[in-house]
């Protein structure tokens, strides 16, 4: 059995695995030191190119994810499995479930080059371009700290949500990162441009 990657838990998940591991998973030794230690603590045995997928590190990519890494996974971060990770996650408060009636766009539907123009508070406005593969380079950006050339990945933008970007980078730069947009009151417009 598999579970789609896109499910907020997966993220839960990774958040916690990296806080467990004690820094951002974002080089290929980093998933192998990882792979290590989850043999040395739970003598299971996961590939580093499978969490490279699921960390979106490797440019194949995942859509899903087998039960069994997310069991190993869950259990490196101190839950008993997957559905208790799932079930503590629910009762923790950490993920809220509610609908929102915000535009929003998935990466994965959108075909490379595709341009999209956002918005947030007081007066920030940015254009991305998709690359592929769930990465977003800035073109233009309007009283925002981002800059034209650096870039990010995100599978999801919503209306009235933050903005979420994961392996963030600097134009120029080697060094990734975790960048939020937007907080608090979430990005005012997304529009195709």
């Amino acid at each position: 059995m598999s579970v789609s990657v896109e499910r907020p838990e997966i993220q839960a998940l990774r958040l916690l695995v990296e806080a467990t591991y004690g820094q951002p998973l974002a080089t290929h030794n980093a998933f192998i030191a990882l792979v290590d230690r989850i043999d040395s603590a739970l003598r299971e045995h996961l590939s580093e190119s499978t969490l490279e997928r699921l960390w979106g590190y490797s440019t194949r990519g995942a859509q899903a994810v087998s039960l069994r890494t997310l069991d190993v996974l869950s259990r490196y971060t101190g839950a008993a499995s997957w559905k208790d990770f799932c079930a503590e996650l629910k009762e923790s408060g950490r993920i809220e479930s509610e609908e929102f009636s915000g535009d929003s766009i998935v990466s994965t539907r959108l075909s490379p080059g595709t341009r999209l123009q956002l918005g947030w508070l007081p007066d920030r406005l940015v254009t991305v371009v998709y690359m592929g593969n769930n990465r977003f380079l800035v073109q233009e950006s309007i009283n925002s700290s981002l800059n034209p050339g650096d870039s990010f990945e995100c599978l999801q933008i919503q209306q009235g949500r933050p903005l979420y970007m994961d392996r963030f980078r600097r134009a120029g730069s080697l060094t990734e990162s975790r960048y939020v947009a937007g907080e608090p009151h979430g990005l005012t417009s997304i529009s195709l441009k």
